[in-house]
């Protein structure tokens, strides 16, 4: 047993099973992620016989490292193996650095991925062209975090040595078709005895499935970024196949719900890749403002990354500027995300792991789900 995979509750209920008392899972997690410990023999507060159980029964299992590269921006990708067998499967994680280190500026992210490959088909992703193998378990996304932790030098203890400040699920995968591992690994990672991150500094992007952006905002408060890419539905069923099972109008009445039922205001990030003459017109521009109209939005525009056989081409420096201007008119908050890592394939879109069981979302079905 990977403990992983198991939140507080949930590592409480494991010790339960024990017979022991609910405090000895609180000092298990802080040993695991705050001192970054995986030996149970290290955790030296706890009794010697329960020592010796844990051994026994459980593990603490980072990914194996099958490739590592790092940008000469200082973005750093690995390739890790996922699961207990040597079947060739592998996910990508991404480490993105901005600002200097120590500094008020500075900005660490990981980027994690939640699938092998993804299901949902989006015709600008490389990722999404490999098609889908199988969810990550909630042990192989929380390994992610633990592991980059120690590979940028320090341990896993995220409140001192704070190389990583934040972590999206924007890797592999489309992450609410994963829910319950997902929604797991996010209270690990906001648990002051797990990660301790704020609930503002992990975000979950998501294509547009709805009922899950329903769960997430009763179930987990955490920051939501929506990969829009289109202002009308004709187009967003072309770019997003998703879009022809939760058109425009759920989806904005599901962001809606999402930023105003809570008891406070939060803004949702809509991200829109800059395709060169398909989405990337002051016309497309006005179109989606009207479509945001007065939700309390965040605009991040995306340069598109190109990957062999895409059928698009990134759309110039100056027509995203004036498409940001457009937005900027009406007074929503825009930016234009740098792109970061595209030398080693590591940018928005590019991640393609290593896939080697492919599942195929059929334009017009169900994606495959894990509620």
């Amino acid at each position: 047993m990977n403990l992983f995979g198991h939140d507080r509750a949930g590592l409480r209920d494991v010790l339960d099973g024990m017979g022991e008392k609910p405090f000895r899972a609180d000092q298990i997690m802080q040993w695991i992620y705050r001192h970054g410990v995986a030996d149970f023999e290290a955790m030296t507060n706890i009794s010697r016989p329960l020592r010796a159980r844990l051994a026994e029964h459980c593990t603490v299992d980072a990914p194996e490292v099958l490739a590592h590269q790092e940008s000469t921006d200082g973005t750093r990708k690995w390739v890790l193996r996922v699961g207990e067998t040597a079947d060739g499967q592998a996910v990508e994680t991404v480490f993105i650095p901005e600002g200097q280190r120590g500094s008020e500026r500075y900005r660490g992210t990981l980027c994690i991925s939640s699938q092998v490959g993804c299901a949902m088909d989006c015709s600008f992703c490389s990722t999404g062209k490999q098609g889908l193998s199988r969810n990550l378990t909630a042990a192989e996304i929380v390994a992610q975090l633990w592991f980059a932790a120690h590979a940028l030098g320090g341990s896993g203890d995220l409140h001192n040595q704070r190389a990583i400040t934040n972590v999206v699920f924007m890797g592999m995968g489309e992450p609410l078709a994963n829910y319950q591992a997902v929604l797991t690994a996010i209270r690990i990672f906001l648990d002051d005895f797990g990660f301790g991150l704020s609930k503002r500094r992990v975000t979950v992007s998501t294509s547009g499935l709805v009922p899950f952006m329903d769960r997430l905002r009763s179930d987990c408060d955490t920051a939501l970024a929506v990969s829009l890419h289109a202002p009308d539905d004709a187009l967003r069923d072309e770019l997003v196949p998703i879009n022809r099972k939760y058109p425009l109008d759920e989806l904005m009445a599901a962001c809606r719900r999402y930023t105003t039922e809570r008891g406070h205001k939060a803004h949702i990030v809509y991200e829109y890749v800059m395709l060169d003459g398909v989405n990337d017109t002051d016309a497309h521009a006005r179109a989606l403002g009207r479509l945001l109209g007065d939700l309390p939005a965040k605009v991040n525009l995306i340069p598109f990354n190109p990957f062999p056989g895409a059928p698009y081409q990134r759309s110039p420096a100056a027509r995203v500027d004036a498409f940001a201007e457009q937005l900027r008119r009406r007074r929503i908050i825009t930016t234009v995300r740098r792109t970061r890592g595209d030398d080693i394939d590591a940018a928005c879109g590019q991640l393609v792991g290593r896939v080697t069981s492919r599942q195929k979302n059929r334009l017009g079905g169900v994606p495959v789900v894990s509620a």
